[in-house]
């Protein structure tokens, strides 16, 4: 098993991955347009030439970067794949010496293990401008949000329009 940038053939794939999580709301559906234009975001977790999982690395600037769409083929959990994608995006963040790595969650704990700690959904708004508004989950989000780094004092995206129904 290894992690490997992603290419452009590999995006029908991680479209796969990402809709089997995405009808039940534990990822957030990506069109297959959308993984083509952001395959360069990508890193694929491979085994015996087929892509068994994959996660992105949405870089908002040097303050702060997040990983998305983080997911391993259920057949394929508990084998070290998703470390070793975690791990494999930290290495693209430190390379662009991002100060800041968040994400959000349903299985902190896990995260948590890798050195991510638990940090306020409104302490990073340029995550908030650019996805939440769109989540089916807006008014009512179960996810953690975490952070590996020092959390941002800026933020490059203003904050929305409805910033104060969305605090959690």
């Amino acid at each position: 098993m290894r992690a490997r940038e992603a290419t452009l053939p590999d995006a029908e794939q991680i479209h796969g991955l990402i809709a089997a999580y995405s009808g039940d709301g534990t990822l957030l559906p990506r069109s297959l347009a959308e993984i083509c234009e952001n395959v360069r975001d990508f890193v694929v977790l491979e085994h015996d030439g087929h892509i068994i999982g994959c996660g992105a690395l949405h870089l908002y600037g040097l303050h702060l970067a997040e990983i998305r769409s983080i997911t391993v083929d259920p057949n394929r959990q508990r084998g070290g794949g998703g470390k070793l994608l975690v791990k494999a995006l930290l290495a693209q963040a430190k390379k662009h010496k991002v100060t800041c790595v968040c994400l959000f969650t349903r299985i902190p704990d896990f995260f948590a293990r890798m050195g991510f700690t638990v940090a306020a959904h409104q302490d990073l708004p340029d995550k908030i401008h650019k996805d939440c508004h769109k989540c089916p989950r807006l008014y009512y989000c179960d996810e953690v949000a975490m952070v590996k780094g020092t959390v941002p004092s800026f933020a490059i995206l203003p904050p929305p329009k409805n910033w104060l129904k969305i605090q959690g």
